[in-house]
């Protein structure tokens, strides 16, 4: 398995049971177990490939970064809180490559971020360079040519995992320059500088079993409702997930799971009107 293992991708929420038979969780609210199986790695669509997976026309301008549009979310593991990206907890603001370098510290975790696209994740390790996985290889790069136009943020907050030394990380980065393909031990830019960072096995392809309960929950926070709930059984899948998410934007995820809560809160109201 580990480095070999074939790739995983999302199930349709339609095609994947719930937490309970009739999709309600009596404490928490709905529910929805959500599978990954054999696919690319999504890095592969960070850039050059429209929402729909399409090629993007080189003549079209960009999009914009529109913060409007952030799927804003939680994770715990279990009863803990381990990520959170919501305007309320951390600071979300963007800025121009340039203007980035002028806070950047080493070891810090940059995220480049552009609406229809994947987020990129690097490790900036000084002198105005990142380290960074793109394409199946951890390059070295400067932090501008990585941009590649988009907008970035450092987000060394939104894991709340306790973080390695500077050092420490800026070292775990570079030892990894090069490595490709098969060799590689994340499935992502994000899985790559996370496990710089803060040097958890769960970040790596393999790092957990995917046996029993689903110990990882991914809630989206709804501005209406109540949070809306996605289990998984690894930090990996729920991570492809997230990033799934962050690709297609917020109004886009809320459509396409407003059917399916939509069928829980009938069998919900079926339920109270039973037992009046």
């Amino acid at each position: 398995m580990g480095n070999q293992m074939d790739r995983l991708s999302h199930l349709s929420y339609a095609e994947v049971p719930t937490v309970d038979p009739n999709g309600v969780d009596t404490e928490d609210g709905p529910r929805i177990g959500v599978s990954y199986i054999f696919s690319n790695d999504d890095d592969e669509l960070e850039d050059g490939c429209a929402v729909d997976c399409s090629e993007k026309d080189p003549n079209q301008e960009e999009k914009q970064y529109d913060q409007r549009d952030e799927v804003e979310c939680a994770v715990y593991n279990r009863d803990e809180c381990i990520y959170e990206k919501s305007a309320k907890a951390v600071n979300l603001e963007v800025y121009s490559p340039e203007n980035l370098l002028n806070k950047c510290k080493p070891g810090d975790l940059v995220e480049f971020v552009a609406t229809g696209q994947y987020p990129h994740w690097a490790v900036y390790v000084g002198d105005f360079q990142v380290v960074h996985l793109h394409r199946a290889e951890v390059k070295n790069s400067f932090l501008t040519d990585a941009s590649q136009g988009r907008r970035c943020r450092i987000v060394n907050d939104l894991y709340k995992f306790k973080a390695l030394g500077p050092d420490v990380v800026v070292q775990n980065a570079m030892e990894q320059v090069g490595l490709k393909d098969r060799e590689l031990s994340w499935r992502n830019s994000e899985c790559f500088a996370a496990w710089c960072r803060f040097g958890k096995r769960e970040f790596k392809m393999g790092g957990e079993i995917r046996i029993g309960k689903q110990p990882y929950r991914l809630k989206i926070f709804m501005s209406d409702k109540q949070p809306r709930v996605l289990e998984f059984q690894s930090l990996e899948d729920m991570i492809m997930e997230k990033r799934r998410n962050d690709h297609l934007g917020r109004t886009a995820v809320l459509r396409e799971l407003a059917p399916h809560f939509s069928r829980m809160e009938e069998i919900k109201k079926k339920k109270s009107d039973t037992c009046v």
